[in-house]
């Protein structure tokens, strides 16, 4: 469970080290911490990546099945939620319903507009935008705008 287990093979310097990290991604002054904040977390991050303040990133603090992969000269805006786990952490829902943890995958030159949720086990194609305060259950193919709750598609971009 992303919150309602803690996963006992990661070690007391493992957990503290990614809530730090997780701390500084969201709310470290300087872009290029915030950025060296993911890589802490074991994530790939691109080149020349912009992370706007307020970035939160659901996920546990130990060891997971959680994967963020962020390509070249992708811009994040403020306050973006990106979800790599979900659960009803110590609720009885637990039983009804299993825990995520999965993948968020932002390919070269994709830009989340601020505010904007990105769900597990989701791609945002190269070249595309997630407009602002928009919800991504979905893949979003290369070239592509969305916006909305949930996102669709509402342009394509020529390449």
């Amino acid at each position: 469970m992303a919150y309602g287990k803690i996963n006992n093979k990661s070690g007391v310097v493992d957990r503290v080290k990614v809530k730090f990290a997780r701390i500084i991604i969201s709310s470290f002054p300087l872009r290029s911490i915030r950025v060296w904040g993911l890589r802490l977390c074991g994530f790939r991050i691109g080149q020349k990546v912009y992370v706007g303040s307020g970035l939160c990133l659901t996920m546990p603090n130990s060891k997971s099945e959680c994967i963020l992969e962020v390509g070249d000269r992708v811009s994040i805006g403020p306050r973006v939620n990106l979800l790599l786990a979900s659960d009803a952490n110590w609720s009885n829902l637990n039983e009804l319903y299993a825990p995520i943890e999965g993948r968020i995958r932002l390919e070269d030159d994709c830009w989340i507009g601020a505010g904007a949720t990105i769900l597990p086990n989701t791609t945002i194609g190269r070249m595309s935008i997630v407009g602002a305060g928009s919800i991504v259950t979905n893949d979003v193919p290369p070239f592509t705008v969305v916006a909305g709750n949930p996102s669709k598609i509402i342009k394509t971009i020529a390449k």
